[in-house]
């Protein structure tokens, strides 16, 4: 497996999504407060103007240049613009899919601060998102929705390729070796993946490999994909899906062998987690 084959983020992105919505486009001027949301997240593009952001019981930051900031859990902060010139910005919601099960949202800081110029290859989706933003095209706002996604991936690969997150998922993914085995985790999860295929995926003899995942990532091989295959299995849940096929596409060969994982995963069983999870009215089958 060559890097030019491994794609680090289709898994993550085709079973976890994320969804972003346009809330605002405009000049902010003096404070504006941001409540968390009930749940997801949050990205703001600065275009022009500085930006004082407090976050309680944190350090303010200080952006003075075109920025991104990234908050892919909720959290409440308050922005401080100048009264009389302002800023621009353009702010949207985000939903990750699977709310907090989401790996791609757990693998993140609680706020990302990056200069536009700073992200690779970002510049003509920009142009196109400002452009959108500040006008009055017909279909502005679903245009700039997907813009935001585009954005946010382009961030991914950003933060991957920088290698500036320190430990998880995204760390791993980083990793020029074990980026192969969480892909191949990622992409195959009903394989019955061993230790000495991971690491000769990975092009390492087996200890190197679990000792540098386990470094690297903060957990064992089979303890991440164990993971996995329940995010995956949470995910089938909300949709409805019998246990029985969810067992055997997660990599488990019967709903007692799913059972006993989900509940040394998540200290319940499916059908308890999928009825606290989804109302009444729908039912594991």
């Amino acid at each position: 497996m060559t890097d030019a084959c491994t794609d680090r983020l289709g898994a993550l992105l085709n079973h976890f999504p994320v969804r972003a919505r346009m809330f605002h486009s405009g000049a902010m001027c003096g404070i504006t407060d941001f409540s968390a949301p009930n749940e997801g997240g949050q990205m703001h593009l600065v275009r022009t103007g500085a930006v004082e952001v407090i976050h309680p019981g944190r350090p303010s930051l200080q952006v003075n240049a075109p920025s991104l900031l990234l908050y892919p859990r909720p959290m409440s902060r308050r922005f401080m613009t100048d009264t009389q010139h302002g800023s621009d910005l353009v702010c949207a919601d985000l939903q990750f899919d699977g709310g907090i099960s989401n790996p791609v949202a757990g693998a993140l800081p609680d706020v990302i601060c990056l200069a536009l110029d700073d992200v690779d290859g970002v510049d003509q989706v920009l142009t196109l998102l400002f452009d959108e933003a500040f006008g009055n095209n017909c279909g502005r706002h679903v245009l700039i929705d997907r813009l935001f996604e585009v954005v946010l991936i382009q961030v991914l690969r950003h933060l991957m390729e920088t290698g500036k997150i320190s430990g998880g998922m995204l760390a791993g993914l980083s990793h020029p070796k074990l980026r192969h085995a969480l892909v191949a985790m990622h992409d195959q999860p009903r394989q019955a993946w061993s230790l000495d295929t991971l690491a000769g995926i990975s092009g390492m003899s087996r200890t190197v490999f679990a000792n540098s995942f386990r470094s690297v990532v903060g957990c064992t091989p089979g303890v991440y994909l164990q993971g996995w295959r329940i995010r995956l299995a949470q995910r089938a849940l909300r949709q409805g899906r019998p246990l029985k096929m969810i067992a055997i596409e997660v990599g488990y060969g019967s709903e007692a062998a799913l059972s006993r994982a989900f509940k040394a995963h998540c200290s319940m069983t499916p059908r308890e987690w999928r009825n606290g999870t989804l109302p009444d009215s729908a039912s594991v089958r």
